[in-house]
């Protein structure tokens, strides 16, 4: 049975939202800085992960998929730090759905470079 979404499709999509989502962004010095940030953490996992299908051994592996989970959770403080500041209104759909999807990806990979740690544990 196929999922709905892989993970590569997930990480993508949640990019290009990024991308949409820091069009609409206010054009002042905290927005901007923002926008840039997000701009650069929010698209990294998508690219990020297709490294990742490349991987040549489990070591880098856990390497590049720490990479784009560093990545996801930057994204999500700066989601966070958006609706605390009143820039970003979270009871919005498609803002709601951009702090969830983050979430959930920052979970996929925290579980997954759980996982590979554990079946390739450091000699």
């Amino acid at each position: 049975m196929e999922r709905k979404y892989d993970l590569e499709e997930r990480c993508c999509l949640f990019a290009a939202a990024v991308v949409k989502h820091t069009d609409t962004m206010p054009n002042t010095k905290a927005g901007n800085h923002l926008a840039g940030q997000l701009l650069r953490s929010g698209t990294a996992p998508a690219l990020h992960y297709g490294e990742v299908q490349g991987a040549e051994s489990p070591k880098d592996f856990i390497h590049k998929m720490s990479g784009a989970l560093k990545e996801l959770r930057e994204s999500k403080n700066n989601l966070r730090v958006q609706v605390l500041s009143g820039m970003m209104d979270a009871k919005n759909q498609e803002h709601a759905w951009l702090i969830q999807e983050c979430g959930e990806l920052v979970a996929i990979f925290t579980a997954s470079v759980k996982t590979a740690e554990r079946n390739n544990p450091r000699k």
